[in-house]
């Protein structure tokens, strides 16, 4: 009985731990039945997202939310398969060097970037967005909403 105490113990954490984060909320390409004529296919210049500072991504990303159930912090976990940023086209612009989020109200940013590879080719990049404040989580969806309307994605609450 005594060795099952500490699974006991892990068991109550994770419980614990997951009764602290809402449900995973994400952002994803809106439903088909949603005509596309409502959204542009071009990138809007108001909110952008870049790896490396003055590249533009084309590529629109999976995005997963959680938020902590008082609103005191959250995450975003952003997912790009085949980024333009791989392009041979786009090496003179320089290196990776974080993820900026760029809209008219200004810059978000993060170093939490990670390349996948497959067969020794670069397949997909994750990044981590923290966000430690009611206030950052705000700013964070005024982003998302703009971004969103310019790429057609929809919120859906999981």
């Amino acid at each position: 009985i005594h060795c099952y105490t500490p699974i006991m113990g892990l068991l109550r954490s994770i419980i614990v731990l997951g009764s602290a984060v809402s449900a995973v909320n994400a952002f994803a390409p809106s439903s088909p039945s949603i005509s596309s004529s409502r959204f542009s296919t071009s990138l809007d210049a108001e909110a952008q997202i870049q790896f490396v500072r003055g590249l533009q991504e084309k590529v629109v990303p999976d995005i997963k939310l959680t938020r902590a159930r008082d609103g005191s912090s959250g995450t975003a976990t952003f997912n790009f398969n085949n980024p333009n940023v791989f392009d041979a086209s786009t090496a003179s612009f320089g290196e990776i060097t974080g993820l900026f989020l760029i809209d008219d109200e200004g810059e978000m940013s993060t170093n939490d970037v990670n390349a996948s590879f497959t067969n020794g080719k670069p397949q997909s990049i994750e990044c981590l967005y923290v966000m430690n404040s009611p206030e950052e989580w705000d700013r964070f969806m005024r982003f998302m909403e703009r971004y969103g309307e310019a790429n057609g994605l929809g919120f859906n609450k999981a």
